[in-house]
């Protein structure tokens, strides 16, 4: 893709579709809110969104769910809501709080969850309880400075590489200096920025790393262009962070040396999108190659189906299926895995499989997003972190069937058709994730459409708390469905159900929901 393209902004976010046009115009689009440029003391300011970021910002959380209704009622939009939330939060947190970036995550999903309502009453919900979480974790966090100011903008020196200059600041653990590179990038009218910004991001393999910048690009289309940059500067403090633990850069060592490799060895620097479409076959075999190969075999492999033509979609449908995979056949939690809200046999919420759909999910989006190098690199990554995730559960997973698979499918099949969907409510409300996964598998054996299922899974991902992922998984899920063709499709349904019985049987109601729906009733 070249020219206009990568400067428009879909429009269809209803639909969970990220920012897949950004890459080399970015910055050029920007534009630049005054206090970026760090001329005054003080804290970053919005515009004319700045009143509503502030009553975010400053409403705690036994009243936040009250006054957005009110504010809903007198015609603000839960867009707007959404957008705001998001500054507030990235203003606040800027990337290096665990609760504060899932939160900020789940903001754009629950919104396109809200959307999937219509013109149903409670259809903010899902955005009202992602609000809660937001105001509760600004109130345990406390009075605390901003973690995101002014920066000032510095005009870098002639011949500078932006993006080995911000790649290299991060990795001297040097974050002012990575604030001032990432700052000269987004006011420059090159267009780089987020390609730059992503040769620091693809340091590593690892969900947060990649779903903040995927996230922060979808928030994009609501906060506005002119403030992009303070959502992506999430990831600038998100990376340096890190770097400061040799044991989290102890994990990358083989990963930083093998893509330049490969990136030589395969003359991918000069790659443009190949065109041949594969068929189901190609995929399945594809997915179970990228599983069971190493971390460092996976890229290796996507480096050549790219080499050889193979279409970018249909390479990033086989590896979220591997990730499908494992959501379907993870054991679930056991030992010292189990958490409070997390009981055994669960995987919902961290679990190798919600991770590994997210991942995959959001790499898909950043390669639809930047140049065709940024396109190729976050493929490869993907299958590495999908190798990664399926060896935290051993070879065993492999060859493990679904947990829809044999007699529970076959229970399914005995239930009559125009019961699939009250039976699907009834085995997700029960924490039965076996038969949820199974009824879905059904509902698609049948030819049903996917409204009446996704409509029960989204209802149970809004109520239940979901330990952080319910929103964003749903989306994940969601648009995998959309996203793989029709003989393999469902299987992201049916690993969906799994997830939220999975929730459901935790037992852990979404903190404000029953304030929302009741105010909303009334």
């Amino acid at each position: 893709m070249a020219g206009p393209s990568r400067r428009e902004l879909l429009a269809d976010t209803a639909k969970g579709m990220l920012l897949a046009s950004l890459g080399w115009g970015f910055s050029q689009e920007l534009g630049l809110s005054p206090a970026w440029a760090g001329e005054e003391p003080g804290r970053l300011t919005f515009g004319p969104l700045e009143p509503l970021v502030d009553f975010v910002a400053q409403t705690p959380p036994e009243k936040i769910i009250a006054e957005s209704i009110a504010k809903i009622r007198s015609g603000v939009s839960t867009r707007d809501l959404v957008a705001a939330t998001a500054l507030a939060n990235a203003r606040a947190f800027g990337g290096e709080d665990y609760v504060g970036f899932h939160t900020l995550m789940a903001l754009a999903p629950a919104w396109s969850m809200a959307q999937e309502e219509g013109n149903d009453p409670r259809s903010s919900l899902a955005v009202l309880k992602v609000l809660h979480r937001n105001a509760q974790r600004l109130k345990e966090r406390g009075p605390s400075p901003d973690t995101l100011a002014p920066v000032k903008i510095e005009t870098p020196p002639p011949g500078a590489v932006a993006g080995k200059g911000l790649r290299d600041a991060a990795r001297d653990k040097d974050l002012q200096g990575a604030e001032k590179r990432f700052a000269e990038l987004a006011g420059k009218g090159t267009g780089h920025a987020l390609d730059a910004l992503m040769e620091m991001v693809e340091d590593g393999a690892e969900v947060h790393r990649t779903v903040l910048v995927a996230k922060s690009l979808e928030l994009a289309g609501f906060v506005g262009t002119g403030h992009a940059h303070t959502l992506l500067r999430q990831s600038v403090h998100y990376c340096v962070k890190n770097e400061a633990s040799p044991s989290y850069i102890g994990q990358w060592g083989e990963l930083r040396s093998l893509i330049p490799v490969l990136l030589d060895e395969l003359e991918l620097k000069s790659w443009s999108p190949g065109k041949r479409r594969m068929d189901a076959a190609w995929i399945r075999t594809a997915s179970n190659s990228f599983l069971s190969g190493s971390p460092a075999s996976a890229p290796a492999a996507i480096a050549f189906a790219l080499k050889e033509g193979v279409h970018p979609e249909d390479i990033g449908e086989a590896i979220a299926l591997g990730s499908n995979h494992l959501v379907l056949r993870d054991p679930g939690r056991k030992g010292r895995e189990v958490q409070p809200g997390k009981p055994e046999g669960s995987v919902h919420g961290d679990s190798v499989g919600v991770h590994s759909g997210d991942s995959t999910h959001a790499w898909r989006a950043i390669a639809r997003s930047g140049s065709p190098r940024t396109q190729v690199i976050s493929l490869m990554l993907a299958g590495y972190q999908l190798a990664r995730d399926r060896a935290y559960r051993g070879a065993e997973i492999l060859t493990a069937e679904p947990v829809y698979a044999g007699a529970m499918l076959e229970a399914a099949r005995k239930v009559p058709a125009e019961r699939l969907v009250a039976e699907l409510d009834a085995a997700v409300g029960a924490g039965d994730q076996n038969m949820a996964a199974a009824l879905v598998m059904r509902l698609g054996e049948t030819g049903a459409g996917a409204d009446e299922p996704k409509r029960i899974l989204r209802k149970w991902a809004t109520t239940e708390d979901g330990a952080l992922h319910a929103e964003k998984y749903y989306r994940t899920a969601c648009d995998d469905f959309q996203t793989t063709r029709p003989e393999l499709r469902w299987n992201h349904l049916a690993g969906l159900a799994r997830v939220t019985a999975s929730a459901s049987a935790a037992r852990v109601k979404a903190p404000g929901l029953e304030e929302a729906t009741a105010l909303l009733r009334g």
